[in-house]
């Protein structure tokens, strides 16, 4: 099973059908609206808008897990992300991605390791992962890690369908 079988709403409601990425990079990021980290939401945008058009989508996944830092309603989360980082790219429901309430989703990616090797639990907001074309984690970023670094545009290219 790949991430792309995982049942998952989308932040409005509805399913959010992870199965249409199938055949695209993918970076899925949990993301807050009240973090330190918060303005990645920018760069999140950026990517999207760099390489939406050759097979890749940035996928935000909201949790209130750290600090409380995304208390917010569906409504409220899509209006922030809207009107302060005009946020095109689609998001799903407000999940758990550590401890006994982890979404089935995060439990298909957190067994990956970053650069570093760290593999486990979230550590924080702004935790990137790549999924790839076939729905193989093909790399972990750190929440500090900016979507724009050279690493992580190097990833996705490298991982955008021929």
């Amino acid at each position: 099973m790949s991430v792309f079988d995982v049942e998952i709403e989308a932040l409005r409601g509805g399913s959010a059908d992870l199965g249409q990425y199938r055949g695209k990079a993918v970076l899925v990021v949990n993301v807050a609206s009240r973090c330190g980290l918060t303005p990645q939401y920018s760069g999140l945008e950026r990517l999207q808008e760099r390489f939406a058009g050759r097979g890749f989508t940035v996928l935000g996944v909201p949790c209130n897990q750290f600090m409380g830092q995304e208390p917010g309603t569906a409504d409220e989360i899509a209006e922030f992300c809207s009107t302060t980082y005009g946020v095109t790219f689609p998001m799903t429901e407000k999940i758990e991605v550590n401890g006994d309430g982890r979404h089935p989703l995060y439990q298909g990616l957190v067994g990956s390791p970053d650069a570093e090797g760290h593999t486990g639990d979230i550590r924080w907001n702004f935790e990137k992962f790549l999924i790839a074309p076939d729905g193989a984690v093909a790399a972990r970023f750190a929440p500090q890690t900016e979507p724009e670094a050279d690493e992580v545009v190097a990833a996705i290219e490298k991982n955008l369908p021929s």
